[in-house]
């Protein structure tokens, strides 16, 4: 399209100085944010860059990794310090981050958070499957029901919100030991991790089986953790299927379990392969809604995205 200034002459006609306008150019890019809002951008990115840094840092050094220049988070910076969030030696002029973040971190309750988040989204889990669903969180060497979801049928099987179990003897506990970290090597530390935890007795007790029973245990964390998601009959109620996907960190860290103890009776409306696909997506909602993200992918039946998960 064509846009310009107007301007009349002496003949009293009106003609139009233009210019040319590219569209493409005139849109925003594409990776653009919806809402812009530089000055957070910069305190953020300052943040960020100070806690992954080991040591005190200059102000050029910061703002050489944030790609400005140290007039521009001149203010950024002044602010920060005041509000608590930095802290600048005054003899060397460098800035570390404050213990102000983790301050806040702990006023902030984290089961209540993740729960509070979960259970919208267990609730239309346990309706589109027909079945119940569960949370569960590691403590120790134990796993912790935090929430349970009943289906909408007459006929399920539930968990008792509160309950404990032992950590390697459940299916949920399993993928919470697969996913305990972040690196390639997850299983294996989280073998470790579970056998730091068993009691000395018991170890004792086991003898030299528990080098096979360890190299099992992280045959299947691999397995786990290749497929994302862990199916296998329950080890305490036979007739019973438990199927569990891990609730990550934005690192891949198994915050929780979401678990659907899947029964398969005549009066199960579902399939257990339609059921792990809800699953699946139900957990990444809730991820997703952990991690602050705009969107989660809807299973089959829109399981809630984290846009509209409430």
């Amino acid at each position: 399209m064509s846009v310009g200034p107007t301007r009349e002459t002496a003949a009293g006609s009106v003609h139009s100085n233009t210019m040319s306008i590219d569209p493409a150019a005139a849109s925003p890019a594409e990776s653009a944010p919806a809402y812009a809002a530089p000055a957070v951008e910069k305190a953020l990115d300052i943040l960020e860059f100070l806690a992954e840094t080991p040591g005190p840092v200059s102000q050029q050094a910061i703002a050489q990794h944030t790609g400005r220049s140290a007039a521009q988070i001149f203010r950024v910076l002044s602010v920060l310090e005041r509000r608590g969030y930095i802290a600048r030696d005054e003899g060397s002029g460098l800035y570390s981050l404050s213990l102000r973040l983790f301050e806040l971190a702990h006023r902030h309750d984290p089961i209540r958070s993740l729960v509070w988040l979960a259970q919208p989204i267990m609730r239309r889990l346990a309706t589109s499957v027909g079945q119940s669903c569960n949370l569960g969180y590691r403590a120790g060497d134990h796993l912790v029901i935090l929430a349970e979801s009943a289906g909408p049928g007459d006929f399920g099987f539930r968990v008792r919100v509160g309950a404990e179990f032992d950590l390697r003897g459940t299916n949920a506990g399993r993928v919470l030991l697969a996913f305990a970290d972040a690196g390639g090597a997850g299983a294996a530390t989280a073998v470790a991790a579970a056998d730091a935890a068993l009691d000395a007795d018991a170890d004792a007790a086991a003898g030299s089986d528990a080098a096979g029973v360890d190299a099992s245990l992280a045959d299947t964390l691999a397995v786990i953790r290749t497929a994302g998601i862990a199916e296998q009959p329950d080890g305490l109620y036979p007739g019973v299927t438990d199927l569990s996907a891990p609730i990550l960190s934005r690192e891949g860290v198994a915050l929780a379990c979401l678990t659907v103890p899947y029964v398969a009776t005549s009066l199960s409306t579902h399939p257990a392969g339609f059921v792990r696909e809800e699953l699946l997506a139900a957990a990444a909602a809730i991820t997703e809604l952990l991690a602050g993200a705009d969107a989660a992918p809807s299973g089959a039946s829109g399981i809630p995205s984290a846009a509209n998960a409430g």
